[in-house]
């Protein structure tokens, strides 16, 4: 569907706001371009992941564009798109089932271990009517010998919070202090250590540092 035309709102639609043709017309040719590529295929293995990625990827980087411009209105379109869009949809639950804790299921008991089940959770991601579901609670021993207490989404809610997550990281990673390295994509404990060299590597720097860890900071509500 190559060179489809993208024309105005259909008639009779309220035109209340610029956003609203916005979402309209970027939806059009998000559409035309998916289906043009071809990377959803009808089966898990036929799947064009790099394209997958690449159409995720450029939604993101305007994401990132409009909020270094102050464009909010953009930004909460865009955001839009991404989130409905099959292409995000396919790499949240792709994140989601082939991680690490993607074998522990929730309070539902489903994980989703077969490549029917992945496209299956795909139709069923959607805003609409969603609700999370409780955590499963575990309790990991800790080396003092008390136990930490560990809540465990079911694989649904995994999705979900994958999914938004590619909506909101891009604004998140253009805001951020430069010099915050904890829980941040593409960064690393060495990232952090050296700019401290760099901090500390100077004629004026300080000449200490001081380090302080937080013991039963949480409190353990009975």
């Amino acid at each position: 569907m190559s060179g489809t035309k993208v024309g105005p709102l259909p008639a009779g639609l309220p035109l209340q706001d610029d956003l609203r043709n916005f979402i309209y017309g970027e939806t059009q040719m998000i559409t035309s371009s998916e289906v043009s590529a071809s990377p959803c295929g009808t089966q898990w293995q036929s799947i064009n992941w790099k394209t997958i990625e690449q159409q995720v990827l450029k939604l993101q980087m305007r994401i990132a564009k409009a909020t270094r411009e102050g464009r909010r209105g953009k930004v909460k379109a865009l955001q839009w798109l991404l989130t409905h869009s099959k292409a995000a949809k396919f790499l949240a639950v792709k994140r989601v089932s082939q991680n690490k804790g993607s074998k522990t299921p929730g309070i539902d008991g489903i994980i989703w271990n077969t490549d029917a089940r992945r496209m299956t959770a795909i139709n069923q991601l959607s805003r609409k009517g969603y609700q999370a579901k409780p955590l499963r609670r575990l309790y990991i021993p800790k080396k003092n010998g008390k136990l930490r207490p560990l809540g465990i989404p079911c694989m649904i809610d995994r999705a979900q919070q994958a999914l938004y997550l590619l909506a909101l990281e891009p604004i998140s990673e253009t805001v951020a202090d430069a010099n915050s390295y904890g829980f941040r994509p593409n960064r690393s404990t060495a990232d952090a250590i050296a700019q401290c060299f760099i901090c500390l590597s100077r004629k004026s720097s300080a000449q200490w540092v001081l380090e302080g860890d937080i013991k039963g900071g949480v409190f353990q509500g009975s």
